[in-house]
């Protein structure tokens, strides 16, 4: 985990780390999670580390079973491309609305936000470009100007937020995710949500692929 991460609340830096061995598969599916174990790692006490346990358990990667405590849960292959799916399709309604409704400031945000991403990959800094992926598609949910298709895509990106971060790890997947971006900026900008929309799909398709790549090369 990078050194970046100390701004970070405590149990969001012990969730994190832990996401990303459960998805990587350094945490097997029936893996055990020991509360002691895992505060001792970090020099954390039991709160934090709960609910780090807790925001796993939320989002399906982790199971609370009965006598047993936290235990990794197995996520299929399936399950992860059917995720991707449909996030493919509410993010490409969302980049189309905001194609249209986007208003200067938040256009020159999304701008700024994929020139700064450039340094990221030429340095090779995963974490740091996770976090402008984060803001870059936020962005897009908050240039749709509606409240409620923002929430719901939220809510679906944080439950794939750990699955969408351990494709950026596949061989030049920044380089190439920065690209994408590269192409849906230019559609925004055109004002043509319908290319936007399709750039989308195709970028979430490319995701999906390099996280397949990525997890079939570790088995």
């Amino acid at each position: 985990m990078s050194e970046e991460a100390p701004n970070l609340l405590l149990s969001e830096r012990i969730r994190i780390a832990l996401a990303d061995e459960i998805t990587t598969g350094q945490l097997a599916p029936g893996s055990a999670l020991d509360e002691q174990q895992i505060g001792d790692r970090f020099g954390a006490s039991r709160t934090p580390v709960r609910e780090a346990i807790r925001q796993l358990s939320a989002v399906g990667l982790v199971e609370m079973r009965p006598r047993r405590g936290a235990v990794v849960s197995g996520v299929s292959t399936q399950r992860i491309i059917d995720m991707f799916e449909m996030s493919a399709e509410i993010e490409a309604m969302c980049v189309r609305l905001a194609t249209y409704r986007m208003n200067p400031v938040e256009r020159s945000r999304l701008a700024q936000l994929h020139e700064d991403s450039e340094a990221m990959v030429a340095a090779g800094d995963i974490d740091a470009y996770d976090r402008m992926n984060w803001d870059f598609h936020q962005t897009i949910y908050e240039g749709t100007h509606n409240a409620f298709i923002a929430e719901q895509a939220l809510a679906l990106r944080d439950r794939m937020a750990a699955f969408r971060r351990t494709q950026l790890r596949g061989g030049g997947r920044p380089a190439k995710s920065r690209a994408e971006h590269g192409e849906l900026l230019a559609a925004i900008m055109r004002g043509d949500g319908e290319e936007a929309a399709r750039c989308m799909r195709s970028h979430m398709f490319h995701a999906s692929l390099a996280l397949e790549r990525f997890t079939a090369g570790r088995s």
